[in-house]
């Protein structure tokens, strides 16, 4: 029996993800989907299940990664959402710097499998996280845009934004004003 946490290479569109639930469902596995993509299966999975499970993803052109690469695509992701998220302000290093430092075997294939994972390089990943980050700030702190570029290491306010509104297609000013009418519809005590 085996307990564990699996990605899948190359699964990027939902038509892989639909193909994945019904291999999953045929295979007769208990499963769960992590929020960024990885396959948790549940006690009662044997590994001639999980070698079944592969072989026949394999014919829709998804692969099942092994263990250790699995562990190693967790923790990238792991590493970037813990330096995003929960440090008060971003380190003066490069993601590389601590990518390697995490990894500790930063290769440019773990790396190259990572984007086959998630269909995205791991700079794209950072960037989607850090202007999750910037809704956050922008949402619940009174920070103005300098303290968060400055938080989250941009050049100025104006890359910031600009690299904001590429991402989300609106200004953080839509999220301030989305700030002050969530505030006005709270209830009066």
């Amino acid at each position: 029996m085996v307990a564990t946490k699996r990605y899948v290479k190359y699964m990027v569109s939902l038509r892989c993800k639909m193909i994945l639930k019904e291999e999953l469902g045929k295979a007769g596995i208990k499963y769960s989907i992590s929020p960024h993509g990885a396959v948790e299966f549940h006690d009662g999975t044997t590994q001639a299940q999980l070698d079944r499970l592969n072989n026949n993803l394999l014919k829709s052109g998804l692969e099942l990664l092994d263990e250790n690469d699995s562990m190693l695509i967790d923790r990238i992701i792991t590493t970037i959402i813990e330096v995003v998220h929960y440090s008060d302000q971003l380190p003066n290093l490069s993601f590389e710097d601590i990518i390697g430092r995490n990894l500790q075997s930063g290769s440019e294939s773990i790396l190259k499998i990572f984007s086959d994972v998630k269909g995205i390089s791991v700079m794209q990943f950072i960037i989607i996280q850090k202007i999750e980050r910037i809704k956050e700030y922008l949402l619940y702190d009174d920070l103005s845009l300098l303290a968060i570029a400055e938080k989250l290491r941009y050049k100025n306010e104006h890359y910031l934004t600009a690299q904001f509104k590429k991402h989300t297609g609106l200004s953080p000013g839509y999220f301030k004003d989305l700030k002050a009418e969530r505030m006005s519809n709270l209830p009066q005590t």
